[in-house]
């Protein structure tokens, strides 16, 4: 099949290269020129694994191109993605500004060039209840019809960074929202190879679609503020979150997954969608109230450390204090950093005079992006470190913001000899809190019981 998208972040770059991957022709259109020059010299522009062996080989094999050019794209294309940004608004609403302008741009390159044929315009982009029917009505305006010479799909995608590809080319299920029996037809021959173990696709009308993927982030997000808001009491009574997860998780009503306490979500799914639908919802007059607390809660769990941090090293003023900062991505296998709470954390420590030197295995020069696009604000400073060690040496305090593999099981002995105090402050869980004051460290978690390091004889039984 032949296909083409729009957009080449982060869905549009690997829903092209695994669509191409199943030999599709795929054409992938941006109109940052020197994007699509890197894509064209064979240059993967995001970090996600497994996705450069996959781009290689549409590339190689002639399956997967690049072009500035919508025309290009167009033209010979059966189904085409809109994969473009919808970032919030100042009032939290999805910005359409560019799914709308493109479906402009189509239709009036369909109107001028009747002889292209019939397209299934699919909304690939995470976008509000009502979006398919503006974008048939953008088409519609250069004097098209829909279901005659085009049709709208809104085809949410259930991407998780750092799985991506996985997650595209094996996914749970693929939602197909249409009206048109025609349109609905070609995107189930098109998806029908990436669900031979079973997985179903689920056709239902746009707007049910377009609500079922603001549904089923906002109800993950919920899941993780539950669980923070549940440790966050559980260091109030002395309870440990772990013990409290593994309890409720083998539960079949709610499950395992999204039960880990932490410093809050981020990413570019979460925060923008939760904040998109309770939009929604005062649009129609509905005041979707567990949604903002999510969004509260959320908020001040990316610097529940802080007063913490602060009180170890005697005070709000942390001028000469030195900090290393494990992580920097929103999560682990990806260098996004969009609501990274490593970057709260930062903030707040740099404007208390703290001279903060971070790691992480991917995304420092996507942080070093976004602090130039907002920077830093205070009297202390931010540098990088060329390893996880080095962040960690001369430090008064160490804090493991991203749980990457590699700070599951570093050399506890090394990072505590290098460092000024042995305090560690685990935003993730990474550690056993026993084991590590067993090791000579002062170490505090979220929602699972401290230890001293004088309190724990060294060598005894975790």
């Amino acid at each position: 099949m032949n296909i083409a998208v729009v957009g080449t972040g982060y869905v549009g770059l690997v829903g092209g290269t695994c669509f191409a991957e199943m030999g599709n022709q795929v054409i992938c259109v941006d109109i940052d020129e020197s994007k699509v020059a890197k894509l064209q010299s064979g240059t993967v522009t995001i970090y996600e694994p497994g996705l450069e062996v996959y781009f290689d080989r549409g590339i190689r094999e002639n399956r997967l191109s690049f072009t500035t050019d919508l025309a290009e794209a167009l033209e010979p294309a059966d189904v085409v993605f809109l994969a473009l940004p919808t970032p919030p608004a100042e009032d939290g609403s999805a910005d359409l500004q560019y799914v709308l302008g493109v479906a402009d741009d189509i239709g009036k390159l369909l109107a001028a060039n009747p002889d292209w044929g019939y397209k299934v315009l699919v909304d690939k982009s995470t976008v509000p209840v009502g979006t398919a029917r503006r974008v048939i009505e953008a088409v519609e305006a250069h004097g098209l019809k829909a279901g005659e010479h085009f049709d709208v799909v809104s085809n949410p995608e259930f991407l998780r960074e750092g799985v991506a590809v996985e997650d595209f080319m094996k996914p749970e299920r693929v939602v197909i929202g249409t009206d048109s029996e025609r349109a609905g037809e070609i995107m189930t021959r098109l998806y029908e190879p990436f669900v031979r173990s079973g997985n179903p696709i689920i056709v239902m009308d746009e707007e049910s679609a377009e609500m079922t993927k603001y549904a089923a982030n906002s109800l993950l997000a919920t899941k993780i503020t539950f669980m923070n808001e549940i440790a966050n009491l559980c260091d109030l009574v002395g309870a440990d979150v772990d013990k409290v997860r593994r309890g409720i998780g083998t539960d079949s009503r709610i499950g395992s997954k999204f039960l880990y306490a932490g410093i809050g979500f981020g990413g570019s799914c979460f925060p923008k969608d939760v904040q998109a639908l309770h939009r929604t919802a005062r649009e129609e007059g509905y005041e979707f109230r567990m949604l903002q607390a999510v969004l509260d809660v959320n908020d001040d769990q990316k610097t529940v450390l802080v007063p913490r941090i602060t009180a170890a090293l005697g005070g709000e003023d942390l001028t000469g204090k030195t900090i290393g900062i494990w992580g920097l991505a929103f999560k682990p296998h990806t260098d996004d950093v969009r609501e990274a709470p490593a970057h709260v954390v930062i903030r707040e420590l740099v404007a208390r005079g703290a001279s903060v030197q971070a790691f992480d295995p991917e995304a420092v020069e996507t942080t070093q992006a976004a602090f130039e696009h907002t920077p830093l604000e205070g009297p202390g400073s931010l540098t990088y470190s060329e390893s996880a060690y080095a962040a960690a040496s001369g430090a008064d305090a160490l804090v493991v913001a991203t749980e990457w593999p590699e700070f599951r099981r570093p050399d506890l002995d090394r990072v505590r000899e290098s460092m000024k105090q042995p305090l560690v402050f685990d935003g993730r869980n990474v550690f056993d809190s026993k084991r590590m004051a067993e090791l000579g460290f002062t170490y505090s978690s979220i929602g699972r019981p401290s230890y001293e390091a004088a309190t724990v004889e060294r060598g005894a039984t975790a």
